[in-house]
């Protein structure tokens, strides 16, 4: 089975991710692919060199996050030019990952991890959809503890992401991680059970 992993900003989903990892799941991390095609060489960094100018590439070769940034934020047009050239080389490279894992092993779990499943619209090109859940107060809350923000940082920060409520409505497994680790995990186990998985 093919699973899109989800769920928003603080809720826990790299934790119920190597939960299902260690059970045997494969893991294909969109944050970590989008790092790889951006890397020296890559054809998706020579196309944003391309499209932005040389200033986006540091002396070694790499790109300077800090200038994409800078050239994209608050300039719908340029992100959506950036979102033109990263999202399908993300896509391609995850897709291989999949298809070559399904033939190692056809009846394994193969988990999507994909922070914007919902909002980029790539939740129908998978077998099922899990949701990683906290209530939105345990979200913010969670958030400014993580990443030292103020609320109103933390809800500008959540408010980029689809509702997690809205997630949930629409997954077909939920985990609710607003509890202890150990229900999370007994959750987990659960749905592993269920699938029927080894």
């Amino acid at each position: 089975m093919k699973l899109g992993l989800t769920g928003g900003i603080a809720c826990g989903k790299s934790t119920v991710s190597a939960m299902l990892l260690a059970r045997g799941a494969k893991l294909v991390d969109a944050d970590q692919v989008a790092r790889e095609v951006v890397l020296p060489g890559e054809p998706a960094l020579l196309a944003i060199a391309s499209e932005f100018g040389q200033a986006v590439l540091n002396a070694d070769g790499t790109m300077n996050r800090a200038e994409v940034g800078r050239l994209v934020f608050g300039n719908p047009e340029r992100l959506s030019k950036l979102e033109l050239i990263l999202h399908p080389a993300i896509r391609k490279r995850m897709w291989d990952r999949i298809e070559a894992y399904e033939l190692e092993d056809p009846n394994q779990l193969i988990v999507a991890d994909i922070p914007l499943l919902f909002e980029t619209g790539q939740d129908a090109m998978y077998d099922a959809v899990m949701v990683v859940y906290v209530p939105q107060r345990i979200q913010l809350e969670r958030l400014m503890q993580r990443n030292q923000l103020t609320e109103e940082q933390a809800s500008q920060r959540v408010a980029l992401q689809l509702d997690i409520d809205e997630k949930k409505r629409r997954a077909t497994y939920v985990i609710d991680n607003s509890g202890s680790l150990a229900e999370t995990e007994q959750q987990v186990e659960r749905f592993w059970r269920e699938q029927g998985l080894p």
